[in-house]
């Protein structure tokens, strides 16, 4: 992407200041000094500001919150309460959310204020695997699995989505292994072969794994292995 809007999506960073601080040769990528506004970069490329690591100016913060259903996955919201509602106050202004689940979903949700961290969560190139387990309003047949596995064509868009994992682990309860994260993606690929989801529950987001011991509404801080996961 460009380097002057990968700086801005950073808060405290307009577009005309980020072309501004590569201009005067104070932006670094992977360690050699940019002074082209027009440069574009890897999305995984190391990027300092006067040989300071792009993270907004204050100590990194990575989360894993239990979502409860009932909550928006958004940073504010006039009408419903929001997962930062269930997140220290003082957190807030910096958090942003890597990987949403709809109001009606719950389970693994990760939080943190390190952009580059979360584009790697969430980059469709990486086909970060994401499991789920589903409950449906009727029973799973042998052909759904096969759909699933063949990938599911999504008519409004006209897209095929990537093959999917589908595992049978009750009449109506399934765990779905996805690696894109498209709108409703799990809701609309049943809708599409005659089913309806009536609850989704997110457990893992590659290698990190929702805490056990986390009841709906708790969350904790990642161990140093599962960021360096990502």
């Amino acid at each position: 992407m460009r380097l002057d809007r990968l700086i801005s999506n950073f808060p405290e960073y307009s577009h005309r200041s980020a072309r501004q601080l590569i201009a005067c040769g104070r932006v670094q990528v992977n360690g050699q000094t940019v002074r082209d506004t027009q440069a574009t970069v890897d999305r995984f490329a190391a990027v300092s500001i006067d040989a300071q690591p792009l993270r907004g100016g204050y100590a990194s913060i990575y989360l894993m919150l239990h979502k409860p259903t009932g909550y928006l996955s958004a940073t504010s919201d006039d009408t419903h309460p929001t997962v930062l509602d269930l997140v220290s106050p003082e957190l807030h202004p910096r958090l942003h959310i890597g990987g949403r689940l709809d109001r009606n979903s719950s389970g693994l949700l990760l939080l943190t204020n390190d952009g580059l961290w979360s584009r790697r969560v969430t980059e469709p190139r990486i086909k970060t695997p994401k499991v789920y387990h589903v409950t449906t309003a009727m029973p799973i047949r042998d052909d759904d699995i096969i759909r699933f596995a063949e990938g599911i064509h999504f008519v409004f868009e006209d897209l095929t989505t990537s093959p999917a994992q589908l595992e049978r682990l009750g009449g109506c309860k399934a765990q779905v292994t996805i690696y894109e994260g498209r709108y409703h993606q799990i809701k609309r690929m049943f809708h599409a072969v005659g089913n309806r989801v009536t609850a989704l529950h997110r457990i893992s987001m590659g290698s990190i794994l929702l805490d056990p011991t986390l009841q709906p509404g708790e969350y904790r801080s990642l161990t140093q292995a599962e960021v360096a996961s990502v």
